[in-house]
């Protein structure tokens, strides 16, 4: 997939997070690390880029096309992608294969027996399948971390954005984990 942004500026009151970014990535690029401060705009760029945010000014383009900054083109495009976020808003009241299962129903339209199946092995993927059952509150930080993972291959995006995807993993879990994703 070719990702073009152009000019990308965003701004939060007087607050610059992005000032005319431009980034192009080829087919080739599989993988894409941003680092940075803290408050240098990292998020930002991911969320703009995710079509959670819309940005001030230029340009992103997926595959030569611009994407359109209108309800329904952000509906089409954020359908495609696989987010996770600092906080994995994980629904407390559901089981992690739940958690996983919901949004390949209700985004994505599978039917029940295939969206269970397919958390079942997004979560044995990542090292979670006897922890199917539990809830998030029953899970440590890095398993419900997993679990926002599991959730966000489940679907197999065509962009995978996460923001800070192994900050609560344990040292032995992580290199593990990178490789998964």
């Amino acid at each position: 997939m070719k990702v073009q942004l152009s000019g990308v500026s965003k701004a939060f009151g007087a607050q610059h997070a992005l000032r005319e970014i431009d980034l192009e990535l080829d087919q080739s690029v599989q993988c894409l690390v941003l680092i940075g401060p803290s408050g240098g705009g990292k998020s930002t760029l991911l969320r703009v880029l995710g079509g959670l945010e819309s940005p001030d000014a230029g340009t992103v383009s997926i595959n030569g096309e611009p994407l359109a900054f209108d309800q329904a083109s952000l509906l089409c495009h954020r359908r495609r992608n696989g987010f996770l976020f600092q906080s994995f808003n994980l629904f407390p009241h559901l089981t992690a294969v739940e958690n996983v299962a919901l949004p390949l129903e209700k985004v994505h339209g599978v039917v029940r027996d295939e969206s269970v199946s397919k958390a079942q092995a997004a979560l044995e993927r990542f090292g979670l399948r006897e922890h199917g059952h539990k809830r998030p509150s029953q899970l440590s930080g890095g398993q419900q971390q997993r679990v926002g993972l599991a959730r966000a291959v489940a679907h197999e995006p065509r962009l995978l954005i996460l923001d800070e995807p192994t900050s609560a993993l344990d040292v032995s879990v992580q290199a593990q984990v990178l490789n998964l994703m």
